[in-house]
């Protein structure tokens, strides 16, 4: 098949689970064209996507001049596929507020849509596949009109969560509409008019050729704890520093180092030094993804404990927790959102509730003395993802959806 990718940001540092996916595809032997709306603000910089960076095209980053004629192309070629586009963008505009900002958002992409649409059209595209349910996806319904080329959505999180803006048109105009867990299809049913049908599961997967599993899991002196994640509020980096001011008067042997970056990096290295953990933890940034596989390795526990920010937003299922789970390093997140569907409590890893350090200390602690229930963890955590999240797996699945969808367009 010959396909096109749209994602907000591609090849971005944060969203490692894009450009895996289209180069799983393009192994599976597809074409795949890759668009983004922005040019990356952290891209991802390892050599192996080289090839894949030198071939996406940067929506927004066209000069108006180009994308206008696009639009005159279109008209002249397509006048009923055109006409039909902009007065369903039109009506969405109504039915959100016509004079809101969300219906000046609605048109400026629907401008920006038909240079995607020309593209599609001038590459002989038979599919078009968006990552995330909110900008890339208004761009891309209304590309799909204006060319007359079928579309599909993966949605992840703050996408349906927070920035759900007609997401119901969204699902009923897409070819499907999947999404990354169990808990988010029962959410998008429950809180959006959508034909369930529509809907399907697909998983951001890991490449298991790539994350392998460690020769020894015995423990670190001093035993190694780390997370990885966008310093943001959801991410609960703040829980994971409380915890181990409570861990320290229990277990002192350990050291911890946080890396990624973001606007909470000074308030979180406050609370470090508010807790006499400076000796203790360690900022290391943003890490390449290459870096990240030997990063998640080399450590005895991977601490993500997850929550739901003041504006609603939380995560999926972090693709970071898989990785660590297929190198044989133990897990500790949190009972939210679709992270049980990865890390099962005292099965695959150990789950504490949102926001409570109390939990969190008792569960690493807990993880460093019981080295038989690490053991265990460790083994199923490595079983669940090659069955359920190998990157291979969900590849195919994709290739199938793509391939029935064609059929009915």
């Amino acid at each position: 098949m010959k396909l096109a990718y749209l994602a907000p940001e591609i090849p971005a540092l944060s969203a490692t689970f894009v450009y895996n996916e289209i180069l799983a595809l393009t192994e599976l032997g597809h074409e795949i064209i890759p668009f983004s709306v922005h040019k990356p603000i952290m891209p991802a910089t390892d050599q192996h996507l080289d090839e894949l960076r030198s071939k996406v095209i940067y929506l927004y980053a066209m000069s108006k001049k180009t994308v206008f004629f696009s639009h005159l192309k279109l008209l002249t070629k397509k006048p009923i596929h055109y006409i039909k586009a902009l007065s369903k963008c039109v009506k969405d505009m109504f039915q959100v507020n016509i004079l809101s900002r969300d219906a000046r958002g609605l048109l400026y992409r629907f401008f920006y849509a038909a240079k995607l649409a020309q593209d599609l059209l001038d590459n002989d595209i038979q599919h078009l596949h968006v990552h995330f349910a909110h900008v890339p996806t208004d761009i891309a319904m209304y590309a799909s009109m204006l060319s007359g080329i079928s579309f599909s959505v993966t949605a992840h999180a703050n996408d349906i969560f927070e920035r759900g803006l007609l997401l119901d048109k969204k699902v009923e105009r897409s070819g499907f509409f999947a999404t990354i867990s169990d808990f988010n299809r029962h959410y998008i049913q429950q809180t959006y008019q959508v034909d369930p049908g529509k809907l399907e599961i697909i998983r951001c997967g890991v490449d298991s050729r790539v994350f392998t599993r460690k020769s020894s899991i015995a423990l670190s002196d001093p035993v190694r704890i780390g997370v990885v994640g966008r310093l943001v509020e959801k991410k609960g980096i703040d829980t994971l520093i409380s915890a181990l001011a409570i861990l320290q008067t229990q277990f002192s042997d350990f050291k911890v180092e946080i890396a990624g970056s973001g606007p909470l990096e000074e308030q979180l290295k406050q609370q470090v030094n508010q807790l006499e953990l400076t000796d203790k933890v360690t900022f290391l940034g943003a890490l390449p993804h290459d870096q990240v596989v030997k990063f998640v390795t080399g450590l005895d526990l991977f601490v993500l404990p997850c929550k739901k920010d003041k504006q609603g937003d939380m995560d999926g299922i972090p693709v970071v927790l898989m990785e660590a789970m297929m190198v044989g390093t133990a897990v500790i997140s949190a009972k939210i959102s679709g992270i049980p569907e990865l890390v099962v409590n005292e099965q695959t890893g150990m789950l504490i509730e949102p926001d409570n350090s109390e939990q969190l200390a008792v569960a690493m602690l807990g993880l460093i003395k019981d080295e038989a229930l690490r053991t265990t963890l460790i083994s199923n955590a490595e079983k669940k993802v090659q069955q359920e999240f190998a990157q291979d797996i969900n590849a195919r699945r994709l290739q199938t959806l793509f391939t029935e969808t064609i059929g009915r367009f």
